[in-house]
């Protein structure tokens, strides 16, 4: 096998461990007006305190993905890289941006007891976490359909180039399955009341998410798939269904595995459309950018495997090991009270 095909496969593996890891992780922090609603104050600020409870040991392990496949592609794929780094640049940095706000929304809201305070951390929570979902959304739907290229390989759309129907509707497909994945975490994370809703928003979310993937889907590989892209994403189909139905059946393990293998199989399932390009050209296919004509040379992608050899066993074992370390539930005994002063009830002196 070509190391250039080794790579590309290296780098699919990559992008699959980072959306079902921080998939999850979106979904948590999109639910929060939701789950995070309380009969008062004191009840509200211990149910979004347990939702971050099961976030808060992993989820900037879960980014560490994002920055190791961008810096693969940036090593193996330079011509890649810069192509899609520039073309999306916009899109690229609200996510960017989003990311930032949503790290300081984790370790900003406990800062200062305040009630306002926090509230303005957790809509920034929010922001940083719905942005993200949808936005990589449309990413992968024009990385794989094609976009505007020409003969340097240069991408010569704009902003609303991107913003199409179908990329939309990846957009919402993507959001859609993340919330059904965070809301299958919170299930199988939580005890309570948060436990019970969660499931039951999973499943209600899920079955819209179905529908709207299965359109999806279809025109994603009507357009560039193959028999195999086909089968997998046939695949990932029937793991959200039958994710769906152990969430009824109140199996949350089961549920949160189908809604794992669901994402991954469906990323697996666009780079399987993808290949042997990289990047499409809308313009003209002959402008495509190809896993021979944007990687690097053999001698940097030989010290890479190597590299990967040693070290991705290493990441995937100290992954697994903190995952098992914090695989406990966690419910509202567990929080600490605080002193609650709500300013937006409290008159001003």
């Amino acid at each position: 096998m070509e190391l250039t095909t080794i790579w590309f496969i290296l780098i699919a593996v990559l992008w699959v461990g980072y959306f079902v890891l921080e998939g999850f992780d979106f979904g948590v922090g999109a639910l929060f007006p939701v789950l995070g609603r309380g009969k008062d104050p004191r009840d509200r600020e211990t149910r979004r305190r347990v939702m971050l409870s099961t976030i808060g040991p992993v989820w900037d392990g879960n980014e560490v993905w994002l920055l190791t496949a961008g810096g693969a592609m940036f090593a193996a794929f330079p011509h890649w890289y810069a192509t899609l780094f520039s073309g999306f640049y916009l899109p690229l940095f609200l996510i960017l941006v989003a990311l930032i706000i949503r790290a300081l929304g984790f370790d900003y809201r406990g800062k200062v007891d305040s009630a306002l305070w926090r509230k303005r951390w957790d809509l920034c929570i929010v922001i940083g976490s719905v942005t993200p979902a949808v936005l990589w959304g449309v990413a992968f739907t024009n990385i794989v359909r094609g976009v505007p290229i020409d003969a340097q390989m240069e991408y010569t759309g704009g902003l609303f180039t991107l913003l199409n129907p179908v990329a939309l509707l990846g957009g919402s497909v993507s959001l859609g399955l993340f919330v059904t994945h965070g809301a299958l975490f919170l299930a199988l994370k939580t005890d309570g009341p948060i436990r019970h809703e969660a499931r039951a928003i999973a499943v209600r979310v899920g079955l819209v998410s179905a529908v709207l993937g299965a359109v999806w889907l279809s025109i994603i590989h009507r357009d560039t798939g193959t028999a195999t892209s086909w089968l997998v994403a046939g695949l990932a189909a029937l793991a959200l269904l039958g994710a769906l139905r152990m969430a009824r059946a109140g199996s949350e393990g089961w549920a949160f595995a189908g809604t794992f293998a669901a994402i991954g199989l469906g990323v697996a399932s666009l780079f399987l459309a993808l290949f042997p390009d990289v990047m499409p050209s809308s313009t003209d296919p002959a402008h495509s950018l190809t896993a021979v004509n944007a990687s690097s040379t053999d001698y940097t992608l030989t010290i890479m495997t190597w590299v990967a050899v040693i070290f991705l066993p290493i990441v995937l074992l100290y992954t697994s090991w903190s995952y098992w370390t914090f695989r406990k539930r966690v419910s509202g005994h567990h929080i600490p009270d605080v002193d609650l002063v709500d300013e937006e009830a409290t008159p001003a002196r």
